[in-house]
């Protein structure tokens, strides 16, 4: 019997499923960071904290984007093979 190619993931493979759950953590964490600021009185914990929720606000665009597709990165490109070159053997003696 012929396997059919699916056209969309079965709903447990779909990595649209998984970015929305791990979008939905990283903004959990971010809003933590956001609201720990105001409970932390040192400086360089304060930067770290705030840096950590840019660069977490960055990660969750990074998978908005994916599941966009809007950067090219990650565009599905059709394969092709690359051109082939010539091969010189050495001649037999």
């Amino acid at each position: 019997m012929r396997k059919r190619f699916r056209l969309n993931p079965p709903l447990e493979n779909n990595p649209i499923r998984h970015t929305h759950k791990i979008k939905a953590e990283l903004r959990q964490i971010i809003k933590q960071l956001r609201e720990d600021l105001g409970d932390v009185t040192e400086a360089k914990a304060k930067a770290l904290f705030e840096t950590s929720a840019e660069v977490l606000t960055d990660l969750v665009d990074a998978f908005e984007d994916f599941e966009k597709t809007t950067e090219a990165a990650w565009r599905v490109v059709p394969r092709t093979a690359p051109p082939r070159q010539r091969t010189f053997h050495a001649s037999r003696r």
